[in-house]
């Protein structure tokens, strides 16, 4: 309605009416893109077991945003009385409330064990910030197998991290796991795609694409026995993966 009414008012060449509907417009705007930062936040927090209640009260800023914006929009710019436009307001803001609620205020970081769960939380966010930088750097990658083979692992790294924070009980080996496989992924891809398509030879294409096999293999047994047993052991032949890596 908003919307129709500078239309109208710009056809009528009301400029008063036209600005007043264009900043009730920009308000109702602006308190739905918050609202729905809110709401994302909001999804964020419940579907992770680990998490920090969100910074930023978005949803509470766009309640009251919400009600600056009806007043203004009934008292301002549509000519009703103040009393009628804080009623509106009030509503409109109890309505925000009913139907969306507040921001979750609650941190949920119970520590586990010997080992704090806010640490917990700053290393799996460390670790899909790294698979985020490698997800950035392999689609300059021109090279198809390779590419596949980097986006598998990729998915694999995403898909132990969420298992991990699902039941955190060895945060030191999963820090194993980020130093050497996720460090080890990005330094690879970053050299190769450092260099220009025509200086790599099928030689280091080869050595790459097998060393990728090796990474998916292991991604797959950690995660098995991630799912079995709750025990995350990566002990086993990381020596030779970090010295891979370095060749």
């Amino acid at each position: 309605p908003l919307f129709l009414a500078i239309i109208l008012a710009l056809l009528q060449r009301d400029i008063s009416s036209f600005v007043l509907n264009i900043v009730s417009f920009g308000l109702f705007f602006a308190t739905a893109k918050i609202n729905t930062m809110g709401l994302a936040n909001e999804y964020e927090y419940h579907t992770k077991t680990l998490t920090k209640a969100p910074k930023r009260p978005l949803k509470s800023i766009a309640m009251g945003l919400l009600g600056v914006s009806t007043l203004f929009t009934s008292s301002v710019a549509g000519g009703e009385s103040l009393m009628m436009g804080v009623f509106l307001a009030m509503v409109s803001m109890v309505g925000y409330y009913l139907y969306y609620g507040l921001d979750p205020r609650v941190d949920k970081i119970d520590n586990i064990g010997d080992i704090s769960a806010q640490f917990v939380i700053e290393t799996l966010a460390e670790a899909r910030a790294k698979l985020s930088s490698i997800e950035t750097d392999i689609s300059f990658i021109t090279d198809v197998n390779l590419y596949s083979k980097l986006k598998i692992a990729t998915n694999k790294g995403y898909e132990i991290i969420d298992t991990i924070e699902e039941d955190p009980k060895d945060l030191r080996v999963a820090r194993k796991f980020i130093i050497v496989y996720i460090d080890g992924i990005k330094k690879v891809t970053k050299s190769y795609t450092g260099m220009e398509e025509h200086e790599i030879t099928n030689e280091t294409k080869v050595k790459l694409s097998n060393l990728l096999l090796d990474v998916e293999k292991r991604f797959d047994r950690e995660l098995e026995r991630l799912k079995k047993n709750n025990q995350f052991d990566l002990d086993v032949n990381i020596e030779v993966l970090q010295e891979q890596i370095k060749n």
